[in-house]
């Protein structure tokens, strides 16, 4: 029996219109996490991040939002706010590695400051009204740092614990320090759960008989490219030509009813940069979505990817195509 399948939470991709048609056309999805809102000094959701957490928006899905934050009082004035709307789960983002976000301290950043993580975190668990899981990295230089960061983590109450074994400087370069997740396993006594490079259905059921005691998996990339996997480890039916079709219609209905034409336009073109690498030869087909600037453009080469290019036998994300 394979494990739960988490969607993990992708800025620019995983919005409301797109885990909304998503979860209409594959299942296999136990939780949609939602990329990240970063509350300030004002305490207020901007138009955009309260409408990705609107619980109207989200109907049908379990759905949990995610914070990125460095203060306690914002994180729990966030938590305090998402609880009232009727979330039961919140997540708070240690793992964002994007420079922009760690030169302030936040995401991935806070890592390299364990007094200030602590107090956070003392501050936090002491207060929350909910349920609060954690997305970490392994640390932010060497892996070695988890070694001290993983009985901090165990001090407190944390609801799940989603690890991404790279460091913050790896990004999402090299192959993930999965030895130091299983270690983890054995040295802890909270509810892990395991994420990075899982494209594929083998992948999956790899590390599930790797390491014992995993209580989920957290997929992204994979997902996206592949939207059929979890669905496909639940049991269900692989990714065929007619889903992708259907599944493609519904998500550009979606995106033009809630955007302009250039934005989703633009949204299109992401999810396309990966789901492309599931097709035999897609060096043509990328090149032209990368190009596509309008809707009639990206129509045309969606047109050629799916009358000229079959689906490779095992479709998958493939890192740095």
């Amino acid at each position: 029996m394979s494990l739960p399948v988490y969607f993990a939470p992708l800025e620019g991709i995983t919005d409301a219109a797109y885990r909304r048609v998503h979860h209409a056309c594959f299942g296999g999805v136990s939780k949609y996490f939602i990329p990240f809102i970063s509350p300030t000094q004002n305490l207020r959701f901007t138009a955009r991040e309260l409408a990705a957490v609107s619980p109207g928006q989200n109907a049908g899905l379990f759905a949990v939002p995610q914070i990125l934050t460095k203060n306690a009082g914002h994180f729990l004035w966030a938590a305090q706010a998402l609880f009232d709307m009727g979330y039961g789960e919140v997540n708070l983002n240690l793992g964002c590695p994007s420079g922009t976000v760690t030169a302030k301290g936040k995401g991935a950043g806070m890592l390299a400051d364990v007094p200030g993580l602590m107090a956070f975190l003392d501050e936090v668990f002491a207060h929350a009204p909910l349920r609060v899981s954690v997305k970490t990295r392994i640390g932010c230089c060497v892996p070695d740092e988890f070694e001290r960061l993983l009985p901090i983590f165990s001090r407190y109450p944390i609801h799940e614990l989603i690890i991404h074994p790279r460091t913050r400087n790896e990004f999402y370069s090299g192959t993930p320090h999965r030895n130091v997740y299983a270690g983890a396993l054995s040295e802890n006594r909270l509810p892990l759960v395991y994420n990075g490079d899982l494209f594929t259905a083998e992948d999956c059921r790899a590390l599930e008989a790797s390491c014992s005691g995993t209580r989920a998996l957290m997929i992204g990339r994979g997902l996206i490219a592949n939207p059929a996997l979890a669905q496909e480890l639940a049991g269900g039916n692989a990714l065929a030509l007619p889903a992708i079709r259907s599944f493609l219609d519904r998500l550009e209905e979606a995106y033009l009813a809630a955007y302009p034409q250039n934005v989703a336009v633009g949204r299109l073109r992401e999810v396309m940069k990966h789901m492309v690498c599931c097709f035999e030869s897609p060096e043509k087909p990328r090149k032209a979505f990368r190009k596509a600037s309008s809707l009639a453009a990206y129509h045309d080469a969606l047109a050629a990817l799916l009358e000229e290019h079959s689906l490779r036998e095992s479709p998958c994300f493939v890192p740095d195509a």
